[in-house]
This record gives C-alpha cells, structure tokens and sequence, in this order.
C-alpha cells in the first residue's frame, strides 16, 4: 500500500505526530522520551519563542492506515542570515523501516523548502541548538542521555540511500568520576585566580530570576559558541524562554559560574543529574507519577550518571585553562553526589580544544551522531 503524506492541521494530528516515538521505540530499552508537557510547547510555533524566527510544517506519514512516520520542516531564518545559506532543516524524524516512508517524508520536507526558495537540506536539526540534534551513527547498545535523542541503526541508511551526506558529526563521550582532583586542576586554578583576580560563584534561584544572571548565562553561551557549525545566535526573548525551562528546572548546585575582578561573567558549566531512567519510567509523563520520579533522581537518590549538559568559556578567555576552575568545583560536587560518570553532551568531533579537556580523565566514546545535507 503507497504511502500518503499529510500536513499536521489537527490537535488530534499534533497528538499523534509526538506521541509516534512512544509507539515506536516500545520495548526499546535504550530510548530515552521527551516530556510529553514540552514536546507540545517546542512544536506550538504560539508558544516556542523560536516561531517568531522560524516557518516551519510538520507531516506525518501514513501507510496501511496507521502512523508510519513523522517529521517537522523548519526554516531557521537567523541561522540562514548569519550563515549566509538557504536551508531547511529537518528534525524530530522518526519512521518504521520503511524506505518508501522516509523517502515521502524527505520529498515533504524538500517541497516545503523549494516552495520558500530554500537551496539546500540539512538534519537532523532542531529550531536551536538546544534542540536535539544528529542522527545516531555509532553507539546503539546504550541507553541515551535525556538531552540527546536516540535512534535505531536503520535510519541513517535511510538517509545515505536518498543522497543525504554527511555535515558534520558530533561525539558524545562518557567520562569516569576521578577519585581526586587532578593535582595539575588544582594547581591550575590557584594561578588563574592569582593571575587573572577570576573567582568562582555559585547562584541563588533568585539571582537567576531576578538579577538577570540567566540572561548572563545565555549571552556567554552565544559569545561562545557563534562561530560553530549553524549555531543559531538566541535572541533576547528566546533566552528568556530558556531561562524559565532550563535554569528553572536545574539543581544550581550543579552550576558553576567563574567571574572575573568587575564581576563579569566569563565561564559555565552546567550540569544535572541523570533523569534518563526516571523519564523511561513515566513515558515522558508527568502525571500522575512521573513528576516523582524525576524530582527523586534529580534532588535526593540520584542515578549512576551527571550530564554535562554545557561548558561556555568567553572567547577573551580561551586558551588560558579556564576550565580547571570549573573542574575544581564540579568533581567535588559530583563526588559527594555518588555519581560513577559523567556524559558530554554532543561535541564537535572537529573541536578539538573541547575534546582536550577530557584528556586527564578516563573516558571511553559513548556515541557518535551525524547531520546530512544535500543540494535541493
């Protein structure tokens, strides 16, 4: 039976279109849902900051009367400006091993950026890099992080087989708790306050909300990450959004911000404590458990794993070791905390000097996920 495409108009459609993974990746005991409450807000163009600056069409694919397929076109107008290109983008693509499915899901998407004068595809890509992002390549028989998205092996022959070819890949790595400090870590940071006057600071929720250090953050993650692969630079607004969902949701505990002697921000890292076994528990639900057991993991009995969700070094600083401050906070924090390891989120497998980091530490390679592209 062929398959038949149709654009996401109804709720009852929108239901169906983020529902499709749960079905799909039933029994999988490596895939890792999103929350069901946020799915809804980041693909509600109303309600996702981002739909001011993005045009975007969501499809789903039918074959034999039943949901097959999904996938959303996104046309990331601040991207295409600052990287001079014009590409839509395609994310959240899950379909059953179907290759006339992704084929007509593809075409969807292609038809869509053609009809907006778009030249080229890429994916897949989220409405920011806060999104997940990449299509696993490597690293199938582990459970994901909660901020990366798993996938079965079948989709990226999918995706070479309709001449989709490879951007640019990221390396998720899993790195093992030290049981001290590195001596050059400590010695390292004790030069850097000394040299630099830099400090480490921990923030109250009330400095996050209402002394502006969220929107701090956020502009020290767009000075330091604009230069990478189609980074998307967060408007003011956009940030705001981030600040409420993200840093409301962190254990600021797990936050570490380095100030230089005039209190400028010029170093993050954020981290939390694995929630990837609690939200396979509640199937991405909140209610009626599942907040329970996401509040469990994340304040009181903690899983095995932390995720470093990311580190932000100003770009005035790079270079001089500003990390170690990090490190010299985090690893005690993470110690007391009984974690085992700790797993990077997506990084560049070209950027080297944030692979560097890591080199002290016992690591292994957990997973490695890829963007395609193509000329349309």
């Amino acid at each position: 039976m062929s398959v038949t495409i149709k654009t996401v108009q109804t709720k009852a459609e929108f239901k169906a279109f983020v529902k499709f993974p749960l079905e799909l990746y039933k029994g999988c005991p490596y895939y890792v849902p999103n929350i069901y409450s946020d799915e809804l807000s980041t693909l509600d163009p109303a309600r996702n900051p981002m739909g001011k600056y993005c045009k975007t069409r969501k499809f789903l694919a039918y074959k034999d009367g039943k949901v097959a397929g999904r996938v959303i076109a996104i046309i990331n107008e601040i991207a295409n400006r600052d990287w001079e290109h014009a590409e839509v983008r395609f994310g959240w693509m899950d379909f059953i091993d179907d290759q006339e499915v992704s084929r007509a899901l593809l075409e969807a998407v292609i038809a869509f950026g053609k009809e907006n004068g778009m030249h080229q595809i890429s994916g897949p890509l989220g409405f920011t890099d806060f999104d997940s992002e990449g299509c696993v390549v490597e690293g199938f028989d582990d459970i994901s992080s909660f901020a990366l998205k798993y996938n079965y092996p079948y989709y990226a022959r999918h995706f070479e087989a309709l001449g989709l070819a490879k951007a640019n890949d990221w390396l998720e790595l899993r790195i093992f708790v030290p049981k001290e400090v590195p001596d050059k870590v400590v010695r390292a940071s004790r030069m850097l306050k000394e040299r630099y006057g830099l400090r480490v600071r921990k923030v109250s929720r009330r400095e996050v909300n209402r002394e502006n250090y969220g929107q701090k953050i956020f502009d020290l993650i767009n000075r330091t990450y604009s230069q990478l692969y189609d980074f998307t630079i967060l408007p003011p607004e956009v940030i705001d959004g981030y600040v409420k969902t993200y840093l409301g949701l962190l254990d600021l505990k797990f936050v570490t911000l380095v100030e230089d002697a005039e209190g400028k921000l010029v170093a993050v890292a954020l981290t939390m404590p694995s929630i990837a076994h609690a939200v396979q528990k509640s199937r991405g639900y909140l209610f009626p458990f599942g907040w329970w057991y996401l509040l469990k993991s994340m304040y009181w009995k903690y899983e095995a794993g932390l995720e470093l969700l990311l580190i932000a070094v100003d770009p005035e600083y790079r270079n001089r070791g500003v990390h170690a401050l990090l490190f010299n906070d985090i690893i005690p924090n993470i110690q007391k905390g009984g974690f085992q390891y700790a797993e990077s989120n997506a990084e560049m497998e070209s950027n080297t000097s944030v692979q560097n980091l890591w080199n002290a530490y016992d690591k292994e390679l957990k997973r490695r996920r890829r963007v395609y592209t193509k000329e349309i």
